[in-house]
């Protein structure tokens, strides 16, 4: 529970982040990245894991970068169902879901060790 909590916060810094440095991102106020941050969360650990299992066949073809484009999904998914965050672009959501990816890629070597694997 703990783990999640962090990734939660973590995810939120980044779109605050995020909504500063893209264009394309815009958050309300601060709860409402909090909001988004737990829905992204919920998103990336249910929906898309299906998504990603659903589309190997593309994903394998393509060497990996079709996960971008789940990547973008899952982050647009996630704007649709908050109220304060909103994408205008497809490059908001392609930019706000590599920036995404990255950071909890990094956040995840920081947060587990390997003596737990």
């Amino acid at each position: 529970m703990i783990l999640f909590i962090i990734r939660v916060i973590v995810t939120t810094i980044v779109v605050l982040l995020c909504a500063h440095l893209l264009p394309d991102l815009h958050v309300k106020n601060n709860m409402d990245a909090v909001f988004f941050g737990i829905i992204l969360a919920v998103i990336n650990s249910s929906v898309r894991p299906i998504l990603t299992l659903l589309t190997l066949p593309i994903t394998i073809f393509t060497l990996g970068l079709f996960l971008l484009i789940i990547n973008a999904f899952t982050f647009w998914l996630a704007s649709e169902i908050s109220y304060g965050v909103h994408i205008t672009t497809i490059w908001g959501a392609l930019w706000g879901g590599a920036i995404i990816w990255v950071t909890g890629v990094f956040s995840n070597r920081l947060i587990w060790s390997r003596e737990k694997y």
